[in-house]
C-alpha cells in the first residue's frame, strides 16, 4: 500500500464504521461523496481500504451489502430449520470445540489486567501512561522505585508513554527479552515463542535475553524478538493499531492469518481448510462483528462460509 496520513487513515475507518453501521441517512451519505472528492489521498487511502465496502457511495445498499448486513438473520433462520436432535449433536461438539479453543494458561487469569475474546480493555498506569489491551492478553504491571516494568503473558497491547520527568525505564517485558521505551508509542505482541514489536511513535530499545547489547527500533519499524535473536527491522505494516479502532486492515495478508485474528474476537470454533492458508487478502474487516467480516470473504475470494450450529464456522473451498 502506498502511505497516507494517521489522520486520513482514522477519517477513512471513521466512515467505514459509520456506514457499515447500516444507519447513515441522506446527508450522512453526502457528507462522505464530500470528504471522498475532497483530496486524492481521501479516495486512495478508501481503494485500499477496499474489501468489505468499495461501492459504499451508492445511496441503495448493493447486493452484497445487503448479504453483509442481513447474514445473520438468514443463517439464525437456517439453524432454526435443523432437527432438534441434529442440532442437539452440532451444539454439543460446538461447545466441545469452543472449550477448547478458549483455553489459556491459568496464570492469564490471575494477571493483573486480563480480556476475554472479543474484548479490548483501555488501562491508565500510575504514571498516566495508557495501555490498551487486545483481545485474549493478559498483563502484569510491577511499579517500584527502580522502574516501571510491564509483563506481557498472552496477546498483544498498545502502549502509549506518558510525557512528564518521570526518569524511571519504562520496561515491557516478555519470556524473549526487554523493550525499554524511548518516549514512544508502540505495539507488542506474543506470537508463539516469539515477540513482535512495532514502533508506532519515536522509539523503542530492544534486547533479547541472551543479547549482549540492545538495539534500537526506530518509528516504522517492526523486529520479531527471539530468546537469542533480533531479527532485521522491516516497514511496520499500515495501520497496525487500527485494532484499537475496531478494525483490522490487511494489505495482501495471507488468510490463514486473518482467520487467526479474526478467532480471537468469536466465541467457538473458527477453521480454514488447509488449501486456502496463502490466499492473500486486502481490504478492512470489522473485529467487533466476525459474521460480518467473514460474509466478506466470498465476494473477492473462492471461498464459502460454512456454519455447523451457533458454536462451528469453517472456511471452505467454493463449490464448483
Amino acid at each position: 500500500m502506498s502511505q497516507v496520513s494517521a489522520r486520513v487513515l482514522d477519517e477513512a475507518i471513521a466512515w467505514q464504521l459509520c456506514l457499515d453501521s447500516g444507519e447513515a441517512n441522506a446527508q450522512k451519505q453526502h457528507e462522505f461523496r464530500m470528504w471522498l472528492a475532497a483530496h486524492a489521498d481521501h479516495a486512495l487511502v478508501w481503494r485500499q481500504l477496499g474489501g468489505i465496502d468499495q461501492h459504499l457511495s451508492a445511496a441503495a445498499p448493493t447486493p452484497a451489502r445487503r448479504a453483509l448486513l442481513h447474514g445473520g438473520a438468514a443463517r439464525r433462520r437456517g439453524v432454526r430449520r435443523i432437527s432438534s436432535s441434529a442440532l442437539g449433536l452440532f451444539l454439543a461438539t460446538g461447545i466441545a470445540l469452543a472449550l477448547l479453543a478458549q483455553q489459556r494458561p491459568l496464570g492469564d487469569y490471575l494477571a493483573d489486567y486480563h480480556t476475554a475474546a472479543g474484548e479490548q480493555r483501555e488501562v491508565r498506569l500510575a504514571d498516566r501512561s495508557q495501555v490498551r489491551l487486545n483481545s485474549r492478553s493478559a498483563l502484569d504491571v510491577m511499579f517500584d522505585e527502580h522502574e516501571r516494568r510491564l509483563v506481557l503473558h498472552t496477546g498483544e497491547i498498545l502502549i502509549q508513554t506518558a510525557k512528564g520527568n518521570d526518569t524511571r525505564p519504562f520496561v515491557v517485558e516478555t519470556p524473549q527479552g526487554r523493550l525499554r521505551a524511548l518516549g514512544t508509542r508502540f505495539l507488542v505482541r506474543r506470537t508463539g515463542e516469539s515477540t513482535e514489536l512495532i514502533v508506532l511513535r519515536s522509539a523503542v530499545a530492544a534486547k533479547p535475553v541472551a543479547a549482549a547489547q540492545e538495539r534500537i527500533v526506530r518509528s516504522g519499524e517492526q523486529v520479531r524478538m527471539e530468546r537469542q535473536h533480533l531479527s532485521a527491522s522491516t516497514r511496520a505494516p499500515i495501520a497496525a493499531d487500527a485494532w484499537s479502532r475496531g478494525m483490522l486492515v490487511a494489505d495482501a495478508l495471507p488468510l490463514a492469518q486473518l482467520i487467526e485474528t479474526l478467532g480471537e474476537y468469536r466465541s467457538g470454533y473458527l477453521s480454514l481448510d488447509p488449501s486456502l492458508a496463502n490466499l492473500p487478502i486486502s481490504g478492512s474487516f470489522p473485529l467487533h462483528d466476525t459474521d460480518k467480516a467473514l460474509a466478506a470473504l466470498p465476494l473477492s475470494l473462492p471461498v464459502r462460509i460454512e456454519h455447523v450450529g451457533p458454536w462451528w464456522t469453517r472456511v471452505l473451498p467454493a463449490k464448483e
